[in-house]
Parts: structure tokens; C-alpha cells; sequence
């Protein structure tokens, strides 16, 4: 694995575009080859949630994107809830049809967004990682996307002024930085495979998984629950 070692000042208009359509080449077969039931089953990162609550969370954000609807709610838990219940009739495949649709054409609507929306490209393929763990797919929250992944990270974390981190990560020769550059606080530092780390920074569970952190605790390094 290639990534950028320190591009926290360097944004990429298009990098979430990429990252969003790559996932979609991915992801959609895998949908489309599922049996309904498969839709059902339950999503551990997102209690409560089944792989169709979630895609159908996802799908209608990428619709909220293309549609510039960003009312003071948005992106709430009750909108949320409101967004996956208006679609509680639709078909399985009429979600993925939105999931696809929106992973195909927000890329340019985020990237004339300054910025403001790269976390929401970068969430949306933490869910996608959510689905594949649901359905006992290998790599949940790997794959080809994830050095993207990563440079998305890193700025969307030295946006937030998040605290710093350095992550020596298995096959990495230089260390990827992480968070604010202030000099506020020390950089914590990780030590272990990539997608765990992808796991902590999307507040998902690491049991079992071998890894060091030093400097912080877990739960401070999760972006989506701030």
C-alpha cells in the first residue's frame, strides 16, 4: 500500500469523486449478486440498522448531495430515520438503483464544495466497509480504495484541527499524519494494519484486533461521533 505521507495542507478536488466511484465499481455487483434477504440482516457498526437501512441512508444522502437539500436537520439521527422510512416501500434493487446513481454524480458536487462535504465521501465508504462485514465479506474495510481512503483521512482531519497522530501502518515505509498541526498536543501514535485504523477513526469496533496507540485513547480518534 502507496500513501501520501503528510498531504495535510494539499486538497484534492477530485479525490473524493475517485473514491466514491471506485467503491461503486465494488460495491454495487456485490448488491446486485445479494438475495433480498440478504438486505435484512443486521449491521453491527450501526445498531439497530440493517444492510438496507443503511444503503438506503447512504443513497438518500448522496440524493440530499445532487439535490442540495441541507435543511438545519440534515444528516441527523431523526433525519436519518426519516430519510430510510421514505423509502420503506421501495424495492431493494430501486435503493441500490439510488445508491449507484449518487456514488456516480455527487463526486463534482463535492468537489465544488471547498471542502465541506469530503467527510460525507469518506463516510459513505466507511458504510460500505459496514456492509461488506455484514455480509461475511473478507476485507471489510480494505480493498484497493483504502490508500484513498486515507489521503481523505488526513485532510479531512487537519480540517477538523483534529488532534495529531502519526500511524506507522504495515507496509508503509514513511508515516501517515494524521490530524491538526498546531503543536497543541503531542502526536499520538499507532502502530498496526490499516484498516483497524480505519475502524477507530469511524468509531467501529476493534476486538481482537492487534494494534498499538499511544497518546490518545480510542474513542478520541472517532471523526463521525464529534
Amino acid at each position: 500500500m502507496t500513501t501520501p505521507a503528510d498531504v495535510h495542507d494539499v486538497r484534492d478536488p477530485e479525490l473524493p469523486g475517485r473514491l466514491l466511484t471506485d467503491e461503486r465499481d465494488v460495491l454495487v455487483p456485490l448488491l446486485r449478486a445479494r438475495r433480498d434477504e440478504d438486505f435484512a440482516l443486521p449491521v453491527a457498526a450501526c445498531p439497530g440498522w440493517t444492510v438496507r437501512d443503511v444503503l438506503a441512508h447512504c443513497s438518500a444522502a448522496f440524493t440530499r448531495v445532487l439535490e442540495n437539500r441541507f435543511e438545519e436537520e440534515a444528516f441527523s439521527p431523526a433525519s436519518n430515520d426519516r430519510d430510510i422510512a421514505e423509502r420503506a416501500e421501495w424495492s431493494n434493487q430501486r435503493v441500490v438503483d439510488e445508491l449507484e446513481r449518487g456514488m456516480t454524480e455527487a463526486g463534482p458536487v463535492i468537489a465544488k464544495a471547498g471542502g465541506a462535504l469530503d467527510i460525507l465521501a469518506l463516510g459513505e465508504w466507511v458504510h460500505a466497509g459496514d456492509v461488506r462485514e455484514a455480509f461475511g465479506e473478507p476485507g471489510a474495510y480494505a480493498g484497493e480504495g483504502l490508500p484513498s481512503a486515507f489521503s481523505l483521512l488526513a485532510y479531512v482531519t487537519s480540517r477538523k484541527g483534529h488532534l495529531p497522530l502519526h500511524a506507522d501502518l504495515d507496509g508503509m515505509d514513511e508515516p501517515l499524519r494524521l490530524g491538526g498541526l498546531s503543536g497543541e498536543r503531542p502526536p499520538a501514535r499507532y502502530i498496526g494494519d490499516g484498516p483497524t485504523l480505519v475502524r477507530l477513526y469511524a468509531g467501529r469496533p476493534v476486538d481482537g484486533a492487534a494494534y498499538e496507540l499511544a497518546g490518545a485513547e480510542a474513542g478520541e480518534l472517532n471523526i463521525f461521533g464529534e
